[in-house]
């Protein structure tokens, strides 16, 4: 039994460690040796769940929108361009691949003079609508901000006092306040940062807030690291480069320049 232990091959890194824990966890490694048939059993089961389960759900999201957009398209259109028509079994995707198509058209037609006179006439026609009017106008700036904005959003992540000085909480930081709400808070001096405190397990709710720059430390993790430790409620921490760190931290120290000795 001896001879079998020391034989075992060790773990030399941080990083084969991360990668080899489901396989760890297949061969019982995290249970101690002479593990019963029930015990491995389980672990087998954990095993197939952790692989499966993400791959699986991934799958069931994507198959459930197509779903929904081919709900959407396929009454709208003639049987006659229908594949069922002429197919013994549903073509999942071609209200999709539709939908893509219409909105490229769409796109094409209003980059010209004729297309944006077109929707000029149409935004005159729904600004005589009372409450259409002012839902128009709400969604059209929403789209208008986020797609052209999708590009810089959420580039850093960062670390306020919230909800009291004590307590720390993951905010993404989405641009440098200006305007109004500067001009209003006399922060011009040391300025406003206009940050998204997400909500767990959910981080597509929570609280936009405005946070003046120094009280915001700024991490190292990326976003998607981030959303990763919002939305698994702390289990899943990213990897803290501290070697890297504290090199960084050096570099930024003032260096002290040696004096000449006295002639």
């Amino acid at each position: 039994m001896a001879e079998e232990k020391n034989s075992k091959p060790q773990s030399t890194g941080s990083g084969e460690g991360d990668q080899s824990s489901v396989a760890q966890l297949a061969d019982g490694d995290f249970q101690p040796h002479h593990t019963g048939i029930g015990t491995r059993l389980r672990n087998y089961f954990l095993t197939g769940l952790i692989i499966a389960g993400p791959v699986g759900i991934t799958l069931y999201i994507a198959w459930s929108f197509i779903n929904l957009i081919d709900g959407w398209v396929k009454p709208l259109l003639p049987d006659r361009y229908l594949p069922e028509t002429y197919l013994p079994f549903t073509v999942p995707g071609v209200g999709l691949i539709l939908a893509i198509t219409a909105l490229i058209m769409i796109g094409a037609l209003t980059a010209n003079l004729f297309g944006r006179s077109l929707v000029n006439y149409g935004e005159g026609i729904v600004n005589r609508m009372p409450i259409v009017r002012s839902v128009y106008r709400a969604l059209k700036q929403i789209f208008e901000t986020v797609l052209s904005q999708s590009n810089a959003s959420f580039q850093k992540v960062g670390l306020i006092q919230y909800p009291r000085e004590g307590l720390y909480a993951i905010v993404f930081i989405s641009t440098e306040t200006t305007g109004e709400i500067l001009h209003i808070t006399d922060a011009e001096d040391e300025g406003l940062l206009s940050v998204f405190l997400p909500t767990t397990p959910n981080p597509t709710s929570g609280f936009l807030l405005f946070v003046p720059s120094p009280d915001v430390l700024i991490l190292d993790m990326s976003v998607e690291e981030a959303a990763k430790l919002v939305i698994s409620a702390g289990l899943v921490v990213p990897h803290y480069q501290e070697k890297l760190k504290k090199l960084a931290d050096d570099a930024k120290a003032p260096k002290k320049i040696p004096q000449k000795a006295p002639v």
